[in-house]
C-alpha cells in the first residue's frame, strides 16, 4: 500500500516536546504534593488505635505531661527481649517518642549484646546481680531507673502438666508502665522535688513501720514515686511549719493535738498551705462515743468541713462486714480516674466527712467544699440502724476561692479530708483503687494536674492455648506438612490441567 509523499507526520516536534513537558510537570507536581504531605504530617498527624492492646494508648494526663516537656530525655530499655513484658514496655515507649520527639528510646538486650550492656552498666553503675530488666530515664546526667517488676501487678496462677503435677507461675493482671514512666519523667526533668511534712507526736501512722494495719511504709513509697520528699515534723516548742513545706500530712492522730500546734497549722493553711488530713475509728472513745482528737476538727470547721464522731456501716457495699466499699463519686480530679477505670475504694469503718450547710450566697473568697465519695443510700450509723438510713460522704476536697488584691505566701489553699486513714495502711493500700487514689490526691493538692488525671492500672490481656502432647503433634503435622502439602497438590492439579 503506497503512502502519500505529501502527508504530514502524526506528531510534530513541538507536540512531542509538549507531551514530554506535560508529563515531567505532572511528575514534579505529584512529588511536590507527596513532599508537602510528609512535611505537614511530621508535626500535624492523627493516629488511630484499631487494636485491642489498650495499654499502649496514652491517657489525657500523660499526653498533657508530654506536651509540656521541653527537656531532652534519653530512655534506655535495658531489657531481655524474651521477657513477656518487653513488648508492652517497648510499645508504650514508642508512644512516648511519637508524642514528643524529645524523648529518644534505645534498646540494649543484656542477654545478647554483652558489649553494649557493659557500657550501660558502667554508665549507670549497675553492679548488682539484680540489675536486670530496667527502663532508665536520663536527662542532663540525672538518671532514674525503673525496675521491670514495678511495671505490672502479678498473681500466682496454678497450672498442671500432663502428669497432673501442680505448679505456680506469675501471671500479669495489670500494666502500670504509664504511671511509672510519668513519675520517672518528673523525677529527671524537675531539678527540685516537692517537700511533704508528716506530722508526728500524736499517735499517727508510722512512715517507717511495716505493720499491716497501722504502718505507712507503702504510702511513703508512693510519695517517693511521685517525686515528693517526705520528712517527719514536730510542732512542739518553737517549731513551725517550714516555708519550703509544699504539703502537710496529718494521718490518723490518736490523741488530741495541743492548741499551740493547732495555731501553727491554722496559720499554715491561712498562708495558702496544702493539707491531707485523715481520721479513723480508733480515735473515737468506745465508752463515751466522743472523739478523742479534739481541735483539728475545729480548724476544719472554719473551712466548712464537718468531721463526724461516729462510724458508718453500709451492708449493701461491704467485703468483710466492717469495711465500706465506695463506688459512688462526683466528678473531681482526685476521683475521675477511678470513675473511668470503674474502680472503687475500700474504707475501714469510715467516719462521715461532709460540709456544713451551704449558704445560698457566699463571698468570693469563701472556701469551696466539695464532697467527692459517698456511701449508698442504705448506709447507717454503726450500731444504730434504727435512726434511719442515709447517704453519707466520706471524702471532701477543699479549695480556697481567689482573694482580690491578696497574694498568699504559698499559693491557693487546698485540702483533702478523709474519714479513714487505715485504708492507706500497708495491709489495705493495695486493695481496689486505694493506692491509685493516694497518688491522685497528693498530685491534685500540689496542682500537678497532668498526674492527677490518671492513668491508673490497665488490664493486661494474655492469650494462651492449652494442648495435650498428641494435640501439639497433630498441630505440627498440619502446619509443617498439611499446609505446604495442600499448596503442592493444588499446584500439581493446575499443572496437569494445563498439560491437557
Amino acid at each position: 500500500m503506497a503512502t502519500d509523499p505529501h502527508s504530514k507526520p502524526s506528531f510534530s516536534p513541538w507536540r512531542k516536546w509538549g507531551i514530554i513537558f506535560n508529563l515531567l510537570l505532572l511528575v514534579v507536581l505529584v512529588l511536590a504534593v507527596v513532599v508537602m504531605v510528609n512535611y505537614l504530617s511530621r508535626d500535624c498527624f492523627l493516629r488511630f488505635h484499631v487494636n485491642t492492646r489498650t495499654q499502649i494508648e496514652l491517657s489525657r494526663g500523660t499526653a498533657s505531661l508530654l506536651k509540656s516537656l521541653t527537656n531532652q530525655v534519653t530512655v534506655t530499655l535495658y531489657y531481655d527481649k524474651e521477657d513477656p513484658l518487653y513488648g508492652a514496655v517497648k510499645d508504650l515507649l514508642n508512644e512516648y517518642n511519637l508524642a514528643n520527639p524529645r524523648i529518644s528510646v534505645q534498646t540494649v538486650d543484656y542477654t545478647r549484646d554483652a558489649g553494649a550492656a557493659q557500657k550501660i552498666k558502667a554508665k549507670y553503675k549497675l553492679f548488682s546481680a539484680t540489675d536486670k530488666n530496667l527502663v532508665i530515664f536520663d536527662c542532663g546526667g540525672k538518671s532514674k531507673p525503673v525496675a521491670g517488676d514495678a511495671l505490672a501487678k502479678y498473681v500466682l496462677e496454678e497450672i498442671r502438666n500432663e502428669k497432673e503435677e501442680r505448679f505456680l507461675q506469675r501471671k500479669v493482671t495489670a500494666f502500670l508502665g504509664e504511671m511509672a514512666f510519668n513519675q520517672a519523667l518528673l523525677d529527671v526533668t524537675n531539678p527540685k522535688p516537692f517537700n511533704a511534712c508528716y506530722l508526728t507526736g500524736h499517735g499517727e501512722h508510722s512512715l517507717d513501720s511495716g505493720d499491716q494495719r497501722l504502718g505507712y511504709m507503702k504510702f511513703a513509697s508512693i510519695l517517693a514515686q511521685n517525686n515528693i520528699r517526705v520528712a517527719p515534723l514536730s510542732l512542739l516548742g518553737t517549731n513551725a511549719v517550714p516555708m519550703d513545706c509544699n504539703l502537710l500530712i496529718v494521718a490518723g492522730p490518736a490523741t488530741s493535738i495541743p492548741e499551740i500546734e493547732l495555731e501553727k497549722i491554722e496559720k499554715y493553711l491561712n498562708q495558702g498551705g496544702r493539707l491531707l488530713a485523715l481520721f479513723n475509728a480508733n480515735s473515737i472513745d468506745e465508752r463515751t462515743g466522743l472523739d478523742r482528737v479534739i481541735g483539728l476538727e475545729k480548724i476544719l470547721g472554719k473551712w466548712g468541713v464537718r468531721v463526724g464522731d461516729v462510724t458508718i456501716s453500709d451492708p449493701d457495699n461491704t467485703g468483710n462486714g466492717s469495711d465500706v466499699i465506695v463506688s459512688a463519686f462526683t466528678a473531681h480530679p482526685i476521683v475521675n480516674p477511678l470513675l473511668g477505670a470503674k474502680a472503687g475504694l475500700d474504707l475501714i469503718r469510715p467516719r462521715p466527712v461532709g460540709q456544713f450547710n451551704a449558704r445560698s450566697t457566699q463571698a468570693a473568697d469563701a472556701p469551696h467544699v466539695e464532697p467527692v465519695a459517698f456511701s449508698s443510700p442504705q448506709a447507717f450509723i454503726e450500731g444504730d440502724a434504727n435512726k434511719g438510713r442515709h447517704q453519707f460522704s466520706f471524702i471532701v476536697a477543699v479549695e480556697k476561692g481567689a482573694i482580690k488584691d491578696v497574694i498568699t505566701e504559698r499559693g491557693t489553699t487546698r485540702m483533702v479530708v478523709i474519714g479513714d486513714s487505715i485504708f492507706l495502711g500497708n495491709g489495705e493500700i493495695d486493695k481496689m483503687g486505694n493506692r491509685d487514689f493516694a497518688g491522685y490526691a497528693v498530685n491534685w493538692l500540689l496542682e500537678r494536674t497532668q498526674l492527677a488525671q490518671g492513668p491508673g492500672p490497665r488490664p493486661f490481656r494474655t492469650f494462651k492455648i492449652v494442648m495435650t502432647k498428641s494435640q501439639l503433634q497433630s498441630s505440627r503435622l498440619i502446619l509443617l506438612g498439611g499446609l505446604p502439602g495442600a499448596v503442592l497438590v493444588l499446584g500439581g492439579l493446575v499443572w496437569l490441567r494445563r498439560r491437557r
